[in-house]
């Protein structure tokens, strides 16, 4: 008798348990893009010049900390996007040399982070219509939680990368 009771217990909670199992997705959104994470305010915490033919040969030292040095601990940066979270565009504030054209418009390689090893690129334009790219650069760290953003400019001649910048911003709210 005390197994037919606990059989028919087991039968009774799994009717219950697939009649309870009622999932309710809620209703469509669009997936969060990196440009939601890059738009903003953004001001520099560190700058970093790497010598890379240095880098590249092991000779030392092959990076410079540029972060006091001409004003760029000024530096800010804004990324703009329209409703709908397209990117429009950028500037470059405060009293720095420009490493890149301190104001124009901006798009991102691709929409989302890359499931490979690859890097997201943010190339930049002088032009609304986005046809001119004046530079491009790549987004080492995506912000997230810590609110930090990690991009690289890079300077080649003859296809050799030979200087870089790495610029390691915070949001500013």
């Amino acid at each position: 008798m005390k197994c037919k009771s606990l059989y028919w217990l087991a039968f009774m909670m799994c009717f219950f348990a697939i009649g309870c199992d009622n999932t309710d997705d809620g209703s469509y959104v669009d997936p969060i893009t990196l440009y939601e994470k890059v738009n903003g305010n953004w001001g520099l915490t560190n700058l970093k010049m790497v010598d890379e033919v240095a880098k590249a040969s092991k000779i030392e030292p092959s990076e410079e900390n540029l972060s006091t040095y001409f004003n760029y601990e000024d530096f800010k940066i804004k990324f703009n996007v329209d409703e709908k979270n397209q990117p429009t565009s950028y500037e470059v504030t405060g009293n720095v040399p420009p490493l890149f054209a301190p104001k124009g418009y901006w798009a991102l390689s691709s929409d989302f982070q890359p499931t490979n090893t690859g890097t997201n690129k943010i190339y930049l334009y002088s032009d609304a219509q986005k046809t001119q790219k004046t530079d491009e650069l790549r987004l080492l760290a995506v912000p997230g939680k810590n609110e930090e953003m990690q991009i690289q400019l890079t300077r080649t001649s003859g296809g050799v990368d030979f200087v870089s910048y790495v610029f390691k911003l915070t949001a500013i709210n």
